[in-house]
């Protein structure tokens, strides 16, 4: 990482660096509070015309208690149940 002193992996497409802020006990874990200070794509999966990047490209995948997850096609987004008819 460039920001923070931790590893990162050099062929995954996305890397987030971020700082705790705050850790949180609650009660058989704990909830970590982070600041993200820095993201590292890999440009190959930058869209040139919108600059997102694009997640089904890159074959993301995901770890939940013990298994990893493939990440793939968008269902919806943030607001689509509430926004406005066209």
């Amino acid at each position: 990482a460039s920001i923070v002193q931790a590893p990162i992996i050099e062929e995954a497409p996305l890397s987030i660096e971020c700082r705790v802020k705050e850790i949180i006990p609650l009660g058989s874990h704990e909830m970590y509070i982070a600041e993200v200070v820095n993201v590292i794509a890999d440009d190959r999966y930058i869209d040139p015309a919108t600059g997102q990047f694009s997640l089904s490209d890159a074959n993301l995948m995901a770890y939940s208690h013990g298994f990893y997850y493939e990440l793939g096609q968008m269902i919806g987004r943030f607001g689509f149940s509430v926004q406005k008819k066209k």
